[in-house]
């Protein structure tokens, strides 16, 4: 295993989850304090996702035509001066939102590459470790963003200075880890499935990361503007949306150990069933502040979960050509369910109080659907096997 890759690739992933984390919810925040209402907050907010759907297109030519460090230090590049210019920018909508756009293409590619190459590493008898690993280090970075908005607020120029200093960091880190050789990469004619072709092959796995994405983008943009409709303060509104990250960050390793050791489209299965019954609970959840938080624990936990185990089962399952495939159709998912996220759960918000959970207990509803015949299917090729 290609240690210093595999680290240079975790601390890469790190500073997106770190800008991400950051900049959905200040974006929100200070559009919200600005007067605007949640629709027009969940636009902003899923342009991003707009960025990252494109960029699933963008990868096959980039791996054609330049090196993995070319294409990093470009991704990074551009991630970098659509962060640093954010604070200019909320005086013009149209650039706001040309500035979401770049930072979510360069962000995408960065994702669908990062996790073709990480599993691409990984021996199968401890990819579920690995790959939690990967997802730990992504989210665990992600949870600093809300966690000083928290901290230093919402209209501090310091969050936007950390993190154009993080990508300098990382685009420093590339030059010095990340290998200036081409990707390996085979004709059309050699791929099982085109990038459109992914449902029909694992419809499980898609649905699974278009849950995630949903879930990810959602909390990140409207839980704090969701809790301080119903009586919290901005700060303790931040502190749900870390809570739930820190969660996801910390249980997603013995997460992947349990993957590693049982049946996985089973343990899949659960994650999903816990997800949907915490979202149908939530508004009665509001009002039992003691249950509420150990609750956001677990939604963080099982919802990352749901994530990291179709990375997991993704690269148990898919090799070479159709794993970048793969991967490529994950970024297009990404960017579809982070999109349609703010988008459908800011508009429920406007029709009923509680919209949002409504919106995540239905996304992990029509997840846990398609998980659970995928755990028929494999129970029966077991059967088969035995």
């Amino acid at each position: 295993m290609n240690m210093r890759l595999l680290a240079g690739l975790l601390f890469a992933v790190s500073v997106v989850g770190f800008s991400l984390g950051a900049s959905l919810p200040l974006v929100s925040l200070r559009l919200h304090e600005a007067g605007a209402g949640t629709l027009e907050i969940g636009i902003i907010s899923a342009i991003p996702a707009a960025g990252m759907m494109f960029s699933a297109f963008l990868v096959d030519a980039c791996c054609r035509h330049l090196t993995r460090r070319t294409i990093y230090l470009l991704c990074f590049s551009l991630c970098t001066v659509s962060v640093a210019l954010l604070d200019s920018a909320f005086d013009s909508l149209w650039l706001l939102a040309l500035l979401r756009l770049g930072l979510g293409i360069g962000m995408g590619i960065a994702i669908i590459l990062g996790e073709s190459w990480v599993n691409e590493l990984c021996p199968d008898h401890n990819r579920g470790k690995i790959m939690a690993l990967y997802a730990t280090s992504f989210t665990g970075f992600q949870v600093l963003g809300p966690a000083l908005i928290a901290l230093l607020g919402a209209d501090s120029p310091w969050i936007i200075g950390v993190v154009t200093l993080g990508y300098g960091l990382a685009l420093l880190c590339i030059v010095l880890t990340v290998p200036n050789d081409h990707v390996e990469h085979g004709d059309d004619d050699e791929k099982s499935f085109g990038l459109m072709g992914f449902f029909r092959v694992a419809p499980a796995l898609c649905v699974a990361v278009l849950f995630f994405s949903f879930f990810d983008a959602v909390v990140l943009s409207l839980l704090p503007v969701y809790a301080t409709s119903h009586g919290f303060a901005v700060a303790v509104a931040a502190l749900m949306v870390t809570v739930v990250f820190a969660a996801d960050m910390v249980f997603q390793l013995p997460l992947g150990w349990l993957a590693d050791r049982v049946e996985r489209t089973g343990l899949h299965l659960l994650c999903g069933l816990v997800a949907m019954a915490i979202g149908i609970a939530l508004p009665w959840l509001l009002q039992v502040t003691w249950l509420l938080w150990p609750m956001l624990v677990l939604l963080g936990a099982v919802a990352g979960g749901i994530y990291t185990l179709a990375l997991v089962l993704i690269g148990q399952r898919f090799k070479g050509q159709d794993l970048v495939t793969a991967n490529a159709s994950v970024g297009l998912l990404w960017g579809v369910g982070s999109l349609v996220g703010p988008l459908v759960s800011g508009a429920a918000m406007g029709v009923a109080p509680h919209g949002l959970p409504m919106a995540l207990a239905l996304m992990a509803g029509l997840f846990v659907c398609f998980a659970r015949q995928s755990w028929r299917r494999a129970g029966k090729m077991q059967a088969l096997a035995d």
